[in-house]
């Protein structure tokens, strides 16, 4: 077990007399840094669909576009006779 000194001026700090660590107590700090960790977490999930999906879009729209210019060599051609 951990042999625990409260350090000097600071309400939630001890100091394990066995290895010299400072451990924070604060309870409600950590659980904020576990919410914020996860909170940078889920954006960052965000982020890499939302690049997905912009990505997806640029292939469709290079399709698009592709299929389109087909279509028009091909009334072009219709128009003109071209074989």
């Amino acid at each position: 077990m951990m042999n625990l000194v409260k350090v000097k001026g600071h309400s939630n700090l001890y100091r394990d007399k066995d290895t010299g660590a400072i451990v924070n107590n604060d309870i409600s700090a950590y659980e904020q840094y576990l919410n914020s960790v996860s909170s940078r977490m889920n954006t960052k999930r965000e982020i890499e669909q939302l690049k997905t999906d912009v990505n997806e879009i640029k292939n469709l729209l290079k399709e698009l576009i592709n299929a389109s210019k087909w279509y028009w060599i091909r009334k072009f051609e219709q128009k003109f006779w071209i074989s």
